[in-house]
């Protein structure tokens, strides 16, 4: 087990991306601490991992309120004692909008939630990474974060941050062997972009045909891929963005 008796908060655990990787995690032996803003969600979670035999607990946050991460934070130490490993992973999306059709309040509730929280999750666990001398920051960005013409522009703005922030804590912490990863997932199948999937506009059918793979992603991929960069396996990847999107920014 590549995770074994290591303490993982995740964000947007209560489904989708997030609970792929929790479940992940746990199948490595990780303890999992699952944050949604949506309780019961986040419990779900948490039952189905005790189903195979490993630790979860459940812990409700608005990763864009720091007060509420903070509160967050301190309840997962005090069932561990520990935060080994990070994924910022909550997030919102505000569809394929321009800038004509943004309203300022939309695009500042979207870099709360997609880029602050990932500053104040990083915030909250690094002094004590900086303590035991090892951490894991792992920032759930997107292919939105390397190109343009996407999604909206506050979606883009956001996760172009995160991968700016990532590139930040790796270059400043790395000797303290702390490590901060981002990943840039495409198309992925998860109830956040499910009514696009079901109901595409002609952009969503011309960013499908883009892909090389002729498919969206699944959550599960993102979920191995994710602890797999969690583990020492990937002890000297640090710093950088690592896409998955079946080829449709190749």
């Amino acid at each position: 087990m590549r995770l074994l008796n290591r303490a993982a908060f995740i964000t947007g655990a209560g489904s989708g991306i997030g609970r792929e990787i929790a479940m992940a995690f746990a199948q490595e032996g990780a303890f999992i601490i699952a944050a949604d803003l949506n309780l019961d969600a986040a419990q779900k979670t948490a039952d189905m991992i005790k189903e195979y035999d490993a630790e979860a607990v459940a812990v409700q946050v608005d990763v864009g309120n720091f007060a509420s991460f903070e509160k967050a934070i301190k309840e997962g130490m005090k069932d561990y004692g520990k935060i080994d490993i990070l994924v910022n992973n909550a997030g919102i999306f505000d569809g394929q909008k321009d800038v004509v059709d943004t309203d300022p309040e939309d695009f500042d509730r979207v870099i709360d939630v997609n880029l602050k929280s990932v500053f104040y999750g990083t915030k909250l666990v690094i002094k004590n990474m900086i303590k035991t001398k090892r951490g894991v920051i792992i920032n759930i960005s997107s292919v939105a974060g390397v190109r343009g013409n996407l999604a909206s522009p506050a979606y883009t703005a956001s996760k172009h941050g995160v991968i700016g922030l990532t590139k930040d804590v790796a270059s400043k912490y790395g000797k303290y062997g702390i490590r901060s990863v981002a990943i840039c997932p495409g198309m992925i199948s998860t109830n956040m972009t499910k009514d696009m999937l079901d109901d595409p506009t002609e952009e969503t059918k011309a960013i499908i045909n883009s892909i090389p793979m002729q498919r969206a992603g699944k959550a599960d991929e993102i979920g191995r891929l994710v602890s797999f960069l969690a583990s020492d396996d990937a002890s000297y990847i640090t710093g950088t963005e690592i896409i998955i999107d079946g080829g449709m920014t190749s």
